[in-house]
């Protein structure tokens, strides 16, 4: 049998694997159960907190091949949570697949970005500070995101893919209970966010590359329940408004859909070939690096370590305790989110001396008051309490798991020197 042949065979059958797991609801249930000094208060209301939880067990073939095993708790795709900053993973994702399949001799990711203004409410950006050389590039949005999750920086890169490229894209890769419809931190309207502004990338003074404003006609439509919430809530003048805040025609990012990316990001090589993310292997580095990195470590961008301590980013398994001190053995790769009183995170665990994966995905809300955009939420109280509990005990559980075949996770060890880190 012709081997290109065979290999495809296989790569079909790893990827028939996948798709066909099914998830087991009881499992994570009885764990939470088996801890109520943990876990009684999220168990006792699970809808008033909103809580939604995604664990996937990785076990390795004797090639290294990773094969999955999930678990869930109260999953239901389509009962609405606010994302948050979780919609700026793909979106980077698919600004890089968007510079690749442009194929413009010299456009690359650290391209120089100038970015226009010609409607309502957009703002032209031609300068970046925190870069080495002071100009705007994907690749550097790009770190801003995964490192801090910065607004500015996801909101460049949805003007570059456009509203109407995004969700196509979501579209393509089966993501169909998720939509990204808005920027985020500038107010924008059901209008403005149709629009996207003019860019244009130069290399060494020249203009490699010019896309004009964008208007994205199309509504996204998802079968949603939960768009009603709480009681009250504060208007764009900070009146309070007695009625109960509406969340349609807001992004949406469901727990299914957020794995999932994390699992073609992550593992491409189970995927067949059209379903996996257009990305090269500087990408790959790229992505893989600043979403384990810590901001402490990062030079370009710099940042205080007093408003973005190390484990800032990781509230699976650290929680918001500015003294924890970051595991040496253990990296992160994920993409959080917090807003309007929900905690998400979507995360890749690595131990590289004990030989741990997981992948681990969770939601979980508090509003006391029912009151929303007052930024009254118990994060400290509830949330980070909750993602910190989650993310131990299942790393305990996969520390004391045992496995035929350890994995070889020499992949993820990522440089976190040198001046384009």
């Amino acid at each position: 049998m012709n081997l290109k042949y065979l290999l495809t065979i296989v790569t079909c059958l790893i990827g028939f694997d996948l798709y066909a797991q099914k998830t087991d609801s009881l499992f994570l249930e009885n764990l939470f159960k088996s801890k109520p000094e943990l876990f009684s208060g999220i168990l006792n209301h699970p809808q008033k907190n909103q809580v939604q939880v995604l664990y996937t067990q990785i076990d390795r073939d004797k090639n290294n091949i990773p094969h999955f095993k999930t678990f869930s708790y109260n999953l239901d795709d389509h009962r609405y949570f606010f994302p948050a900053s979780t919609v700026k993973l793909p979106t980077l994702i698919f600004a890089l697949e968007k510079i690749n399949e442009l194929k413009i001799p010299e456009l690359t990711g650290r391209s120089t970005m100038i970015t226009g203004a010609d409607f309502e409410k957009q703002t032209q950006a031609d300068t970046d500070s925190s870069a080495q050389n002071g100009l705007p590039s994907i690749e550097h949005y790009i770190k801003k995101v995964l490192l801090v999750s910065d607004n500015d920086a996801y909101n460049r890169l949805y003007e570059f893919v456009g509203r109407a490229e995004i969700n196509q894209r979501l579209k393509h890769y089966g993501l169909n209970t998720s939509r990204i419809l808005n920027r985020y931190a500038v107010k924008d309207t059901e209008m403005t966010s149709r629009h996207t502004n003019p860019i244009k990338f130069f290399n060494k003074g020249k203009i490699i590359y010019s896309q004009p404003g964008k208007y994205d006609a199309a509504d996204y439509p998802i079968k949603l329940d939960n768009l009603i919430m709480g009681k009250a809530y504060l208007d764009s003048s900070d009146k309070l408004v007695y009625k109960p805040f509406n969340m349609a025609n807001r992004n949406a990012f469901s727990m299914t859909d957020q794995q999932e990316v994390m699992k073609r990001l992550i593992f491409p090589e189970v995927f067949p070939v059209k379903d996996r993310f257009k990305l090269n292997a500087e990408d790959y580095r790229l992505i893989y690096t600043f979403m384990s990195k810590y901001p402490t470590e990062s030079d370009f961008p710099k940042y205080d370590p007093a408003e973005h301590w190390a484990t800032s980013a990781k509230f699976l398994f650290y929680g918001s305790n500015k003294n924890s001190k970051p595991d040496p053995d253990i990296r992160i790769f994920n993409k959080y989110g917090d807003s309007y009183g929900f905690i998400i995170d979507n995360a890749y665990f690595v131990d590289f001396e004990n030989k741990v994966e997981f992948l681990l995905t969770a939601v979980v809300q508090s509003n006391e008051d029912e009151i929303y955009n007052d930024g009254k939420y118990e994060y400290e109280e509830v949330c980070y309490p909750f993602m910190r509990n989650l993310g131990q005990v299942i790393y305990q559980l996969e520390l004391a798991r045992k496995k035929r075949y350890l994995p070889d996770l020499t992949k993820f060890r990522m440089d976190y020197t040198g001046s384009n880190n």
